[in-house]
């Protein structure tokens, strides 16, 4: 159920990240000013994504759990966008603890307070793809990530899924390779666009990495590029009344090579393509999803109905409105 007016009190976990931060700005474009930002607000590269945002409060993520036990009857929806999100992370006790203990714990709460739930799970869950890429819950238990962070979401997507008691409504959005503004502070994990535009500001030219299999070309492995404008509206989609609670795919729906995405950019600085293939790193190399689709069919026939933004489109704005300014969503 979506909040009653724009004096609802919203919850946005991982609020100076990437997506988070886009989507309290969407939030206050719609209205909401009364949003409480949780974080771990010390990493100081991400504070730029917080100027000129409204919001009431900001928690640090270790203090947030005590608070939210204390003022649950004040909130009355929860975006969980915050989790370690690195998907080279080795160290399974840290991804336990931010990835699922702590999701566990927000869940509880919502649950017990009738507070409706929105949480970030990931494309990572579906692994090498060999069982599809359906959000259906009777494949899910079959799915093999094939990284520590994969499985992190994954092993919540499970116990989501057997839980009894639950949030009134309550819905986890498996993200696919979410791009766009915002995501400066990134660093190795920032999008390949993002990169792009620097290497060809720099040299001139593009790195791909080379295909490490006989059935992909260099620069032709396939993912699903969304953009972040498109995630945040799914995410204000499911303040309102009517989709289902459960597991749901978050991507553009069409698969596009990372050489589209390269030209893409080129393009939208009117430059000629050039691209240098490059060996994948070994620590990612066995590791690396070679095809990813979002079957959007499900939040689809779910109600929603606004289309997703062409890969073209998406890179010509956040290129040319955000990286060339060097402005913030």
């Amino acid at each position: 159920m979506k909040p009653s007016n724009p004096e609802s009190c919203i919850v946005v976990t991982g609020a100076a990240g990437f997506i988070g931060s886009c989507l309290v700005s969407r939030l206050n474009h719609a209205g909401y000013e009364r949003l409480i930002l949780v974080d771990d607000f010390s990493v100081l590269s991400k504070s730029h994504n917080l100027q000129a945002k409204r919001f009431e409060k900001k928690i640090e993520r270790e203090l947030f759990i005590d608070w939210f036990k204390e003022h649950a009857e004040e909130v009355s929806f929860v975006f969980h966008i915050g989790a370690r999100t690195d998907t080279t992370e080795q160290n399974e006790a840290l991804l336990s603890r931010l990835n699922l203990d702590y999701t566990k714990s927000l869940w509880s709460i919502c649950a017990s307070g009738r507070i409706p739930f929105v949480y970030a799970s990931s494309a990572a869950t579906y692994g090498g793809g060999e069982h599809g890429y359906s959000d259906s819950h009777v494949g899910i238990p079959l799915l093999q990530p094939l990284n520590p962070y994969g499985w992190s979401k994954h092993r919540f997507d499970l116990w989501a899924l057997e839980q009894t008691e639950a949030p009134p409504a309550w819905h986890g959005l498996k993200f696919f390779n979410v791009y766009g503004p915002n995501e400066y502070h990134k660093g190795r994990m920032a999008s390949v666009i993002f990169h792009a535009y620097h290497q060809i500001l720099e040299k001139g030219s593009v790195r791909l990495f080379r295909s490490h299999r006989s059935d992909y070309a260099d620069g032709w492995q396939l993912r699903d590029f969304v953009y972040v404008k498109d995630v945040v509206e799914v995410c204000l989609h499911l303040m309102g009344r009517g989709t289902p609670s459960g597991i749901y795919n978050l991507g553009s729906g069409t698969a596009r090579s990372f050489y589209d995405l390269a030209a893409a950019v080129f393009s939208s600085l009117n430059k000629e393509t050039q691209v240098e293939y490059v060996d994948m790193p070994t620590d990612i190399r066995d590791k690396y999803q070679y095809f990813t689709e979002a079957d959007m069919s499900k939040l689809i026939s779910a109600g929603y109905s606004k289309p997703f933004t062409r890969l073209e489109e998406g890179v010509a704005d956040y290129v040319g409105h955000y990286l060339r300014t060097g402005t913030y969503f």
